[in-house]
C-alpha cells in the first residue's frame, strides 16, 4: 500500500521486482482485507471516505464505494459474503456487501469513539472492535450483527486502543494505546484489564505472535 502515492504496488514475490503501480483515485489508500479465494482486495481510502475493489489476478479496480467518513480497518465475516468496516469518524462500523457489481453498505452499526481496529475472537463468534478516541472495546456477535458487550481499557482520554492482536489460544487480547505511550492486555473471558505496560510515544501497530494461519494478511500480525 502505497498510501502517500495513492497507489497499491505489485511485486514479484521471488525477485521483488516491480509488477505494478495501481493508481487509486482516492486518497489515502491503507487497510485492507481478501476475499476467501484470494482473488479479490477490498482496500479502504481513509482520507477520502471510499472502500475500492481490487481483482488480483488483472491487478485492476472493479469497484467503489464512498462511504462517507473516515474508513480504516477491514474484516470479512467468517462466511466471506460481507466485510465489515471499522469508521474512525462515523463512530461505527459498515457491514458492506462486496460481491455485488456496485457494493454497497447493509447495516451501520454505532460503536464508540473513533472506531479503528477489527479483530475476530479465536473461535470466530465475535468481532473485537477498538474505539481509538472511546477509550473501550465493542464486542459483536457475528450471528446477530448485535454488539453484546463493551470493554473499557480506561475511557476517554484516559486510554487510546488502536490495533493489536488476539492472542494464540485466545484468552488475551492484546492492544496499543496510540495517544497514552500504552499497552493495554484484556481477558477475553471476562472483558477486564488484565495490566497495562508503558511503551514509548506513538505506537500504532502491535503483532501478537506466533499466530495460527499459512497466509499473512500483512498489518499487524494478521494470518489466515
Amino acid at each position: 500500500m502505497a498510501e502517500r502515492n495513492n497507489q497499491v504496488d505489485f511485486y514479484d514475490p521471488n525477485s521483488w521486482s516491480l509488477i505494478k503501480h495501481l493508481d487509486i483515485p482516492h486518497a489515502g489508500v491503507n487497510h485492507a482485507e481478501f476475499s476467501p479465494d484470494g482473488k479479490t482486495m477490498i482496500a479502504s481510502c481513509e482520507f477520502s471516505g471510499y472502500l475500492v475493489r481490487i481483482n488480483l489476478d488483472t491487478m485492476e479496480l472493479t469497484g467503489s464505494l464512498n462511504i462517507g467518513g473516515k474508513p480504516v480497518d477491514l474484516k470479512l465475516s467468517p462466511d466471506g459474503s460481507v466485510v465489515y468496516n471499522a469508521n474512525e469518524t462515523r463512530d461505527g462500523i459498515s457491514i458492506v456487501d462486496w460481491q455485488s457489481p456496485e457494493m454497497k453498505e447493509v447495516q451501520f452499526i454505532p460503536t464508540g469513539d473513533g472506531t479503528h481496529g477489527l479483530y475476530p475472537s479465536r473461535n470466530g463468534k465475535q468481532l473485537y472492535i477498538t474505539n481509538r478516541l472511546g477509550g473501550s472495546i465493542s464486542i459483536l456477535d457475528f450471528a446477530t450483527n448485535q454488539i453484546v458487550d463493551e470493554w473499557s481499557t480506561g475511557g476517554p482520554n484516559e486510554s487510546s486502543p488502536d490495533m493489536g492482536g488476539v492472542s494464540t489460544d485466545g484468552t488475551q487480547f492484546w492492544i496499543s494505546g496510540r495517544y497514552n505511550s500504552e499497552v493495554y492486555v484484556i481477558d477475553t473471558r471476562t472483558g477486564d484489564l488484565i495490566t497495562t505496560i508503558d511503551v514509548g510515544k506513538g505506537p500504532h501497530g502491535l503483532a501478537y505472535f506466533p499466530q495460527p494461519g499459512r497466509f499473512s494478511m500483512g498489518h499487524t500480525g494478521n494470518y489466515r
